[in-house]
């Protein structure tokens, strides 16, 4: 009996499983199997902690991506210690610890969960300065301030950025990221504790949004020409009234869907905006390898800027697996300073 108890305990793990899509009660702890390596090009993780993103509760309410694959296990974000191998694995041995972008959507498994697979090719040795657990909180937020600010814009040194939502997962990845390459800074916060967080960001202007107007506030910090960049993360009424913050011939980049009537796309090609996208899930929705190693080399290049102290990451909770559900309330009520983490 007792080796049969642990031949069952060797096969199974807890994970956190979405049942249907909803409120956060869809989503409970159960014990399921452990996931095989599907390719011998893959890792089974023991996971550390998941990251939680906006993503995950926007999934969770509409299982976009595969809404026929449920119940899904979600979590893109993951950090952990590689527990086996496949026989074609190069990059890594057991016992490495890695941190990635996988899963998540309902096509593969994702990081709510006690183990993971991941293609290695999609792996980065994780940060040597900062807890495993930690770590969990920041490939998506690196990759997407990464892709926005550097590939989608271009932001230089000497350049003017505003930046909204600051205090925000992404937002104070992208201000480290922003100073890093050299940029001036004007962001936008909601309070006070997030007004300190942005000063020690080294933001040059902080603009609290809501006593103040940061459309006039970033025309005043620019002497009335507008900044060279936007990087938008609201959306919404934020990012119409930001094309007025732009200069002329300036570049907003958002991360959401834009909701341009024909007036504002009038007052965007009277000023030559250049209006950007970013999606991080792209490559992973698209199923386009190459771009995924692209982005696990974002994160590798990250890492180095992180073991140099240039860029940090605010875990704001660090809540166990089994309060996923307090997690995704958390992030709907909106206001959460850095990241949030499940630990395993």
């Amino acid at each position: 009996m007792a080796n049969n108890q642990t031949t069952w305990t060797q096969r199974k793990m807890k994970a956190i499983l979405m049942t249907s899509a909803g409120s956060p009660e869809v989503l409970a702890l159960y014990d399921i199997d452990k996931p095989e390596l599907p390719s011998p090009l893959h890792l089974r993780i023991k996971l550390a902690a998941a990251g939680i993103n906006p993503l995950d509760t926007k999934l969770r309410n509409k299982p976009v991506y595969y809404p026929d694959k449920l119940p899904a296990v979600l979590g893109c974000d993951g950090a952990g210690v590689i527990e086996k191998i496949g026989s074609a694995v190069t990059r890594f041995k057991v016992g490495d610890t890695v941190f990635f972008n996988n899963g998540g959507l309902g096509d593969e498994p994702g990081c709510y969960a006690e183990f993971t697979t991941v293609h290695e090719e999609y792996c980065a040795a994780s940060p040597a300065n900062v807890s495993l657990q930690d770590s969990a909180a920041l490939p998506l937020v690196l990759i997407t301030a990464w892709e926005a600010l550097i590939e989608r814009v271009g932001l230089h040194a000497g350049q003017t950025i505003l930046i909204h939502a600051a205090a925000g997962g992404v937002g104070h990845i992208a201000v480290q990221i922003a100073h890093h390459l050299g940029a001036r800074i004007a962001v936008t916060v909601s309070n006070q504790k997030k007004t300190v967080l942005a000063q020690g960001l080294d933001a040059e202007r902080i603009i609290n949004y809501k006593e103040q107007d940061f459309v006039q506030e970033t025309l005043d910090w620019t002497d009335g020409k507008g900044v060279d960049v936007v990087f938008d993360t609201v959306g919404g009424e934020t990012f119409l009234r930001s094309l007025n913050t732009a200069r002329v011939g300036g570049k907003i980049v958002s991360l959401l869907a834009t909701p341009l009537a024909p007036a504002d796309v009038q007052l965007a090609r009277l000023r030559n905006l250049s209006l950007c996208y970013e999606l991080m899930l792209t490559p992973q929705v698209m199923k386009l390898h190459d771009e995924r190693i692209r982005q696990r080399k974002i994160l590798e290049q990250c890492r180095q800027l992180i073991e140099d102290g240039k860029i940090g990451v605010l875990v704001s909770y660090a809540l166990p697996l089994a309060e996923a559900q307090q997690a995704h309330h958390l992030i709907e009520q909106g206001g959460v300073m850095g990241k949030i983490i499940l630990t395993m």
